[in-house]
């Protein structure tokens, strides 16, 4: 798979390994509601898969594949995640390729909503692979339709 320069760029930031630089920066990207910044993390052909894409697209699938398709999702975040959306986090396990971390329920300020998340890294250092695994807590939010106030 061939990157743009400006992949490159971000998936070569000097300091860090490709995990961690993927590790912050996503976290990163997300709680600032910066599309275009979690956009870059991506390798063009990524796919991504989460029980929210039919929930906040209208798609029968939860499979996205490539840029043009994660962008909408990516937006669409920015513009509806409630409060409850916290990122308390404590760690990440990885073989050097894949990374997974959690975002328990139970943080330091209370409940948040609870993920795995789990990705797998190209060799540019750019995530090919995103499932997001959704816990009770996270359900709940959709059933209760606080991505849509």
């Amino acid at each position: 798979m061939h990157t743009t320069d400006a992949s490159a760029a971000v998936a070569n930031e000097a300091g860090s390994t490709p995990i961690e630089r993927v590790y912050f920066a996503w976290n990163d990207a997300l709680s600032r509601n910066d599309a275009d910044g979690l956009l870059k993390l991506y390798a063009p052909g990524a796919v991504l898969e989460s029980p929210l894409v039919p929930y906040l697209l209208g798609t029968e699938s939860g499979v996205l594949r490539g840029h043009a398709q994660l962008r909408p999702l990516f937006q669409k975040l920015r513009d509806t995640k409630p409060p409850v959306r916290q990122y308390y986090r404590t760690a990440y396990l990885t073989d050097g390729k894949r990374l997974v971390w959690e975002y328990p329920r139970s943080g330091p300020h209370g409940e948040q909503m609870d993920f795995v998340e789990a990705m797998e890294l190209n060799d540019h250092g750019l995530i090919q692979r995103h499932c997001v695994y959704w816990g009770w807590f996270g359900v709940r939010v959709l059933q209760r339709h606080e991505y849509h106030r």
